[in-house]
């Protein structure tokens, strides 16, 4: 379980696909303390730590099965690529965003980015089926960070970034066309499933 609350930027250093898509993370993160079999949300996919760096050699490795492939953008994903990271929530953590599973539901596309006052406005074109459990005002994650939806109009939702979050996640470098890993709200979605019935 997660919040939205970034706490690294780290740096793809390898990824291999072979049966499986393996990839090794560069991070500022005191490996030390990551236990192997530990989850990292790697921009918004919960990964289990499969390898890591001895001593000052700060990198973890992940595999990601054919599903989350499928679900997210991690086929794309370059050497040199950053990519938010957040480490699991420990009971008495402060919850800063929302509750975050991890668990990409699809991926958006940035259609228009705006300044507004310091803060850039961003459009995103969602699919269908998910745009249902989006709502203003109510919360998403995107490429993992935990943000407010400021409107929904026809396939899309819009959403502000400020300034802090543009500097300390990867949202200082998305352009038009750029595809971010989207998890809608974990309680819209159970909300829906009831009301299904």
């Amino acid at each position: 379980m997660f919040t939205g609350i970034v706490t690294d930027v780290g740096k793809v250093k390898r990824v291999e696909k072979r049966g499986d898509t393996h990839v090794v993370m560069a991070t500022a993160y005191d490996v030390g303390a990551i236990d192997i079999g530990a989850s990292i949300a790697c921009s918004g996919i919960c990964l289990t730590v499969t390898d890591k760096g001895r001593g000052d050699d700060r990198w973890f490795a992940v595999s990601a099965s054919a599903e989350t492939v499928a679900k997210t953008t991690i086929a794309g994903w370059k050497v040199g690529q950053t990519v938010n990271l957040e480490r699991p929530l420990r009971l008495g953590d402060e919850l800063g965003g929302h509750i975050v599973a991890g668990h990409v539901d699809g991926v958006a596309e940035v259609t228009r980015i705006s300044a507004e006052g310091e803060s850039k406005r961003i459009v995103f074109a969602a699919p269908k089926d998910l745009l249902r459990f989006i709502a203003p005002k109510g919360s998403v994650a995107l490429d993992g960070v935990s943000l407010t939806v400021n409107e929904v109009e026809g396939g899309g939702f819009g959403v502000n970034i400020i300034p802090h979050t543009l500097k300390v996640t990867t949202f200082g470098s998305a352009r038009k066309g750029s595809k971010l890993n989207l998890e809608v709200d974990l309680l819209a979605r159970y909300v829906a499933r009831l009301a299904k019935r």
